[in-house]
């Protein structure tokens, strides 16, 4: 699998320490439909991509007793949607933890997606594009304070 980053023990993108794994791609919507570079994970792009194979991502989380969920995150996670099911899969054949996923979509853009991730157990979905001059809300849910009124995190 492509990815370009992994943090291993991360306690800033989810209420419980997680494992952040950051994927490699997006077409970057929130910065064309506010026709200015505003993405703070733009520079991830620049990146080098990592290849680890699915199986050593879950072994690093499982050999892990501090993280207790996983979260899948930007660039977009849904650029490929297939990718990340399969590593949610991968996940689902060891363990139950969270499994939150971080996207610029909206819910009614993911409406046709959201069946699918429901098939899976504890599954949450950060959804909304960044929209500037908005204010932070703290999310209930992630336990995290969200940068634009618009988004919203939904257990599935």
């Amino acid at each position: 699998m492509l990815i370009k980053g992994i943090i291993v023990e991360d306690f800033v993108n989810y209420k419980y320490p997680c494992m952040t794994i950051e994927f490699p791609f997006c077409d970057f919507k929130c910065d064309k439909e506010n026709g200015v570079q505003l993405c703070q994970n733009y520079s991830l792009q620049n990146e080098e991509n990592i290849t680890l194979r699915n199986n050593r991502i879950v072994e690093m989380y499982m050999n892990n007793s501090i993280t207790k969920a996983i979260v899948m995150q930007g660039l977009e996670p849904f650029y490929n949607k297939e990718i990340l099911y399969d590593l949610i899969r991968d996940f689902r054949k060891v363990t139950n933890d969270d499994i939150v996923i971080y996207t610029g979509y909206t819910e009614d853009e993911l409406k046709s997606e959201i069946p699918k991730l429901k098939k899976f157990k504890n599954i949450i979905v950060k959804f909304g594009r960044y929209v500037p001059n908005q204010n932070s809300h703290y999310d209930k849910i992630l336990g995290v304070n969200l940068v634009s009124d618009n988004q919203y995190a939904k257990l599935l």
